[in-house]
This record gives structure tokens, sequence and C-alpha cells, in this order.
């Protein structure tokens, strides 16, 4: 009875707090809608009493472990389910202490790190295919009229990258977490590099592989299952895409370094990654950071853009260019998500009920997240520090206008 009592009070507080969509069932059969105006568009069943305690201390983490444990039962659209989650976060808990944006201390070894991203990325590729665009860019698209579809801003995306980095034929490009490949087929068929591309995920390495051999390319594109600090050599360019989330923050340091001892003397590289907007380095508040831990991204840590700057200097880059693109990655996870929906029933046989929850509720949140500047996304172009003011562009036009560069 004491749960029970302590449930009827909370469900009175938030009701006076906010109206949501929401309609709350629980075990003895009653039911109580969160607002007399709007339909419920979300469903949350306990099916025992017990299952009251995730709603008495409604983190991101405690509702989210729920969910994907089947500790309770949701039902609705994945952003509204988000919506309302995140709703009764803030009108209950204290944006501190458990549920403020603390900074983990992870530590990182290439085990470690490899073990992370078997474990994320090497799920299959067919559960990949079902809610990525056909080329299975998984990274941040680029729209840049703001009505692409799905497909064609990764295209641009990748053209972005390249165009960024003055990427020229014959030029050697090194892809650090290569994914699928879709980056190193596009810039050896489309602006005539010569291209590797490494990853730490087997399925990644093995269709990456298959896909260049199915473009006629693999005289001029080398896929490697490695990890980038077991490579050596120089190259002309230099792109990371999504990848240096798995680094760590003490470690960027050695990253960029090695970074930098990979580049050629006037080479170019690009660092495209997810930041923190803490300044701290903090992880996103109400245990969203603990859930995506837990579930999603063992290892993964995110880092403030000055983080990020300041390690790039350290380790003898200059910053050229920085663009905030986090209104893109929220309208991506947002695609991403309604693909996801759309497939359910593949997707619940192919990879079970679990599994499919922790998708469901993940891509929604990232797209959550990045829409009320919780996360966000910096592309960052860069070369070795100390070289003349000359071997920098005088404007961006080269972005935008390669062709017309290229002539002058």
């Amino acid at each position: 009875m004491f749960i029970q009592k302590k449930l009827n009070q909370w469900i009175e507080k938030i009701r006076t707090q906010v109206a949501l969509p929401l309609r709350l069932e629980l075990w003895n059969g009653k039911q109580i809608n969160f607002s007399e105006e709007e339909a419920a568009r979300v469903v949350i069943r306990l099916p025992r009493m017990s299952a009251a305690r995730y709603l008495l201390t409604p983190s991101l983490s405690n509702l989210g472990t729920a969910y994907v444990e089947g500790e309770i039962e949701v039902t609705g659209k994945a952003e509204d389910m988000v919506l309302v989650v995140n709703s009764l976060a803030k009108n209950t808990l204290k944006p501190e202490g458990k549920f403020a944006r603390v900074a983990r201390n992870l530590i990182h070894d290439k085990n470690r790190d490899a073990d992370s991203i078997r474990y994320h990325y090497d799920v299959s590729n067919d559960f990949y295919r079902q809610f990525l665009d056909p080329n299975l860019v998984y990274s941040c698209a680029y729209f840049e009229q703001g009505d692409e579809d799905l497909a064609s801003a990764q295209i641009k995306k990748i053209d972005h990258i390249l165009n960024k980095i003055q990427l020229r034929p014959g030029q050697t490009l090194l892809d650090i977490g290569c994914g699928w490949g879709a980056l190193v087929i596009r810039a050896a068929s489309h602006f005539g590099a010569r291209c590797t591309g490494i990853t730490l995920s087997e399925n990644q390495y093995a269709l990456a592989r298959q896909r260049v051999a199915e473009a006629g390319l693999s005289e001029r594109i080398d896929i490697r299952l490695l990890d980038y600090r077991d490579l050596h050599g120089q190259f002309d360019r230099i792109t990371s895409v999504g990848m240096f989330e798995h680094v760590g923050l003490h470690h960027l340091p050695e990253y960029f370094s090695r970074v930098n001892q990979l580049l050629a003397p006037d080479g170019v590289m690009m660092n495209h990654g997810i930041t923190s907007t803490d300044p701290n380095n903090g992880e996103t508040p109400y245990g969203g950071g603990e859930f995506i831990h837990k579930y999603v991204f063992p290892h993964g840590e995110l880092v403030h853009l000055g983080e990020v700057l300041k390690a790039m200097q350290q380790a003898g880059l200059e910053t050229f260019d920085v663009e905030n693109l986090r209104r893109h990655y929220a309208r991506t996870c947002a695609l991403w998500s309604e693909n996801f929906e759309r497939n359910e029933t593949t997707l619940r046989e192919m990879a079970g009920d679990k599994r499919f929850r922790i998708w469901h509720v993940y891509l929604a949140g990232s797209s959550y997240a990045f829409e009320h500047d919780l996360i966000s996304l910096y592309q960052i172009v860069c070369g070795k520090a100390g070289r003349s003011p000359s071997a920098l562009p005088w404007s961006r036009q080269y972005m935008y206008q390669p062709e017309k560069m290229m002539r002058e």
C-alpha cells in the first residue's frame, strides 16, 4: 500500500504541473490520463505493483531500462515516448547530483575499444539496412536545402566533406572508421583518389571489401581491419567520420598526435563527430548518458568542442574551419527513427524484442538530444600547425564552388 500511496501522490503532482499525451495503465486495471484536452499518444502499462518504482524516479535511465528489460510496457511512436519521458524526468527530478551532466572517466585500450565497436556495429549488416540509406552511411547527413531525402543528403554529406578537404585526383586518402565504405568509394570513383579505409568492425570490413570489389575499385581502395594506432605511412588527406566518440577524453591528444603523424606535411584532415554541449564534458542529463553507456555505446565519451580544439592544438594541428551540423543530425536521427518504426516487424524478427526496444528509444532519443542542444555535431578541418598562411584559403568558397576554385 505504501507504493500505491506514493504513486498516487506522484500522479497528482505531475497532473498539476504539466499536461501530457499519456495514459497510465495500472496492474489493477485502473487507467489515468495526464491530459484532459489531448488524446493519449503514449501508453505506459505497469504489469505489477513493483514496477511503480520506475515512475517514482523517472530518469531516462530508469524508464529506459524498465522498457528495454520488459519491466514496463510502453506503446506509441518513439518520438512521442521520448518527449513524454523527458517531461516526466524534468517535472520530477533535479538536474543535479545523480541526474546531472556528469563526465565519465573511462579506461580505453585497443581490446576494450575493439569490443565496444563490435558490440554496437556487428549486430548484422541487414539490421542497419532496415533504417539507413542504401549506401549504409551511419553518420550525420547534410541537408543543403533542408528538403532532401536521406539518400541524397548522405551523398551530399560525403561530397561536402571531400570538398572541404579539397581532395584532388591521385591524392591519397585515409578514412579512419570507414564503416561500410561509402566515403572511400565516392572518393575513388568521383574524385579520383587512392584510398585506405580502416575499421574495427568485422561485419563492416567484410561488406566494405565486397562493395569495393563490386564497384571495380579494388586497385584504388584498400580496406583494412585495423586500429588507427597500428597504421603507418602518410596520407595527403585524412577523414574521420563518427569515430572519435570512441577515443575517450584523456586519449584525444594521443589520437590527434597519431593523425598528425599520418598526415602529409601539406595535408588536410577533417574530423566529424558528436560533442557534448556541456563545457565540463558532461553527458546528457536525467540519466540519458547512463542509458547510452549501458545499452548502446559502451565506453563511448562525448567531449566539448573546446576540448577537441585544444587537443588538436596540443597535437600540432591548426584548425582551419569549424561547422556546426546539429540541426542536420536532429533530422538524420528523426528519419532513421521513422524508418526503424516502419520496419518494426522485420527488425523484431531479426534482432529480438530487447534489441529492438533499445534502438527504438535510442534513435528517437538522439534526435531529441540534438534538437534540444544537449549534444551537437561539428566538422573540423585542420592541417599541420606552423605552415605559411598562404596555405590557407582566402574564403570558404572552395567548399561550395569547388569546380570554379579549381579553374582559378
